[in-house]
C-alpha cells in the first residue's frame, strides 16, 4: 500500500505563488506517470498537471503558463509550483497516479485570496 502524502499549501494573496509536496512512501513514480489534482468546494476533482516517467509534463488549459510540475525520482517526491495565482486556483490539492489512481491522500489546501 502506497501512501500520498501532500503539504505546502496555505493562504496566499492572488499573484503569489506556492510550492507543493507530494511524498510517496514507495519508489511509485519511478514506473508511473503522475499527476496533480484539485477539487474546489461543489466542483469535480480537476486533473492539473502531468509528469510522465519521461519527464515529459502537461498542463490544463487554466494553468498552462504559470504552474510547473516536477519530480525527485530517487526522493520518491513529486512537486507543484505554482506562480501567478489566482482565486480560482483556491481548492484542495492532491497527488496521485494517472493511468491507476491510488488511495487518495488528505490533500493540502491552497486558498488565493486578498
Amino acid at each position: 500500500q502506497v501512501l500520498l502524502v501532500e503539504s505546502g499549501g496555505g493562504l496566499v494573496q492572488p499573484g503569489g505563488s506556492l510550492r507543493l509536496t507530494c511524498a510517496a512512501s514507495g519508489r511509485i513514480f519511478s514506473f508511473n506517470d503522475m499527476g496533480w489534482y484539485r477539487q474546489a468546494p461543489g466542483k469535480q476533482r480537476e486533473l492539473v498537471a502531468t509528469i510522465a516517467t519521461t519527464g515529459r509534463s502537461n498542463y490544463a488549459d487554466s494553468v498552462k503558463g504559470r504552474f510547473t510540475i516536477s519530480r525527485d525520482i530517487v526522493k520518491n517526491t513529486a512537486y507543484l509550483q505554482m506562480n501567478s495565482l489566482k482565486p480560482e486556483d483556491s481548492a484542495v490539492y492532491y497527488c496521485n497516479l494517472v493511468d491507476k489512481l491510488l488511495s487518495w491522500g488528505q490533500g493540502t489546501q491552497v486558498t488565493v485570496s486578498s
